[in-house]
């Protein structure tokens, strides 16, 4: 997809996901505007773009803010988010301003200023812990925490934007993306970061519960080309879409692969599992490879590579 100076709009462009989408927009010709109210975004995600994009410091939750945002852009990627399922249960009021009335602010604002397309990132989250493997885009949802539930929302909003208004809208359900740029330090940490920066620390790094649950984690870069390949997908609007590596690993063999590459030995500390989160993931790319003609490119192995090399430099 060539951007031929269209003009994009990514919500939430100074995040981890978001700011690989923006360097992706950019590389390709469109013209880039990025909502971030930097309470998670970092200016330093967004160095290699420095004076190529258009910045805008706000809070989409806001309809007037979100409604200068959009105007004039024909493409949104809604990446903006808290994206933790321990902040959300911590925090549910406030993961659900901006999650569920974000959401709903963006999608009523593209609405109003006739954009052609907004794609959502969804979660793997809204599927719950069915037993069911892999996970198939025509399960019933059954959120666990209030993250999830939010996501799931989004998705619901997104299609019935669609059907009552006309606004083509794809929502990508992510599976455990990981790669350059992810956040460490926080808290809510992801995984493989916390891993990693443990391993490199010389710290024993810790899991939650016994270490068998499993996780498919997609690494960013394939993340960031299925955004661009649903921008333009005929097929794809109204639709959920799995976004995902195509196998699955325990927490485990996770940290044994992490380990291998850091040259750490060290014995993991074991805590216990955290409420909300589901205990295996897997998921069915059949509709993303028929809708999108998207396919993992990045094996795991690779991808950690790249992103512990990001966290030594």
């Amino acid at each position: 997809m060539k951007g031929a100076q269209r003009p994009a709009l990514v919500t939430g462009g100074a995040g981890f996901i978001g700011s690989h989408l923006v360097d992706a927009l950019l590389d390709q010709g469109f013209r880039v505007r990025v909502i971030d109210d930097f309470s998670s975004g970092r200016e330093e995600n967004l160095a290699d773009a420095r004076g190529r994009f258009e910045l805008l410091r706000g809070d989409f939750t806001d309809p007037e803010v979100a409604a200068r945002a959009v105007e004039g852009v024909e493409l949104v990627f809604h990446q903006g988010a808290v994206p933790s399922v321990p902040r959300s249960v911590a925090e549910p009021v406030r993961t659900n301003r901006v999650n569920v009335d974000g959401t709903l602010a963006v999608l009523e604002a593209a609405r109003g200023a006739g954009v052609r397309r907004l794609v959502y990132a969804a979660s793997s989250s809204a599927y719950g812990d069915t037993e069911v493997l892999p996970k198939v885009e025509t399960l019933p949802a059954d959120p666990r925490s209030p993250y999830a539930l939010q996501k799931h929302v989004g998705e619901v909003y997104c299609r019935l934007y669609h059907e009552l208004y006309g606004l083509e809208t794809v929502a990508l359900r992510y599976f455990n993306v990981f790669g350059p740029r992810q956040d460490p330090r926080s808290t809510y940490a992801a995984v493989v970061p916390r891993f990693a920066s443990a391993c490199l620390r010389g710290e024993p790094p810790r899991i939650h519960g016994d270490g068998e649950q499993s996780r498919d984690f997609t690494y960013v870069a394939d993340t960031v080309r299925a955004n661009l390949l649903a921008a333009d997908a005929p097929g794809a609007v109204g639709r959920v879409i799995n976004v995902a590596g195509g196998r699955r690993i325990t927490m485990n063999r996770l940290l044994a692969e992490i380990q291998e590459i850091v040259g750490s030995e060290l014995e993991p500390i074991h805590e216990p599992a955290r409420p909300g989160d589901v205990r295996h993931s897997l998921a069915d790319l059949s509709r993303a490879r028929d809708l999108l003609g998207f396919e993992p490119a990045v094996p795991l192995a690779e991808g950690l590579r790249r992103t512990i090399e990001s966290l030594k430099a």
